[in-house]
């Protein structure tokens, strides 16, 4: 099992969520982050929007899956976020534990779904 943490920009969430669905990888969360890369957060206009201060808008997407799915979700991701100019994002892989799924006491590969 994996925990996949994959940073992207708020206009290429629906992108994203479309090629995802396309893989049946339904069960994701979705959070509205500010960070900075290694543009430090230096004001530029960004996808005719100009971005100002030292933090960035971004989405963060989190997503747990067996390690049947971990490369159809990166490819997913990397499909729909993918422009080739800076600020595309980032994806972190790290290794799961366990889940517990609350309501039925479920563990491990059957909790994830």
């Amino acid at each position: 099992m994996k925990y996949i943490i994959a940073i992207i920009q708020p206009d290429k969430l629906d992108d994203v969520l479309e090629r995802l669905t396309e893989k049946e990888i339904h069960l994701v969360t979705v959070t509205q982050v500010m960070g900075r890369g290694r543009q430090k957060g230096v004001s530029e206009v960004y996808r005719s929007t100009k971005e100002i201060g030292t933090l960035l808008k971004k989405v963060k997407l989190e997503i747990a899956v067996n390690e049947e799915f971990v490369k159809p979700t990166i490819d997913a991701i990397t499909a729909g976020a993918h422009t080739g100019k800076i600020g595309d994002g980032k994806i972190f892989i790290i290794d799961l534990k366990d889940v517990v799924r609350i309501r039925t006491w479920e563990t491990g590969r059957i909790a994830i779904g």
